[in-house]
């Protein structure tokens, strides 16, 4: 099965937070799944940081790609149909990296690992 992350269960995987369900830990310790990160949870990262939102993060975004490889995850770049399935999709959801990340799961036919249930009036498949 392949699987985009929502960001906060990238982050909190990374750290190792008991934030994070056993489930969710379960379905990316599974070494038959696939498990995928937008470039957008890059972009929404390195901004909270930048902000002083997230400092937990910082070795994170200094290494990103480095904890990809190490965890065997697939980076997603942000397509050109990814941005206009984001941009046209209806709902009162303003968060812009939601709504890529929602536009990424449908183009992709991927399940979300994510606790955001603002997600499921979308058309996703949210696992948690």
């Amino acid at each position: 099965m392949r699987l985009l992350l929502d960001t906060h269960a990238l982050l909190w995987w990374l750290i190792k937070s008991p934030s994070l369900p056993l489930s969710a830990q379960n379905l990316l310790k599974n070494r038959d799944h696939t498990v995928l990160v937008s470039a957008a949870s890059a972009w929404e990262i390195a901004t909270k940081v930048r902000l002083g939102k997230l400092d937990v993060a910082t070795d994170v975004v200094e290494n990103f790609l480095a904890y990809l490889a190490r965890e065997r995850f697939e980076a997603v770049p942000v397509s050109a149909e990814h941005g206009i399935r984001a941009g046209l999709l209806p709902g009162p959801h303003k968060d812009p990296f939601d709504r890529m990340l929602i536009a990424q799961a449908l183009a992709e036919n991927v399940p979300i690992v994510s606790s955001d249930r603002a997600l499921d009036g979308y058309g996703v498949k949210r696992l948690w």
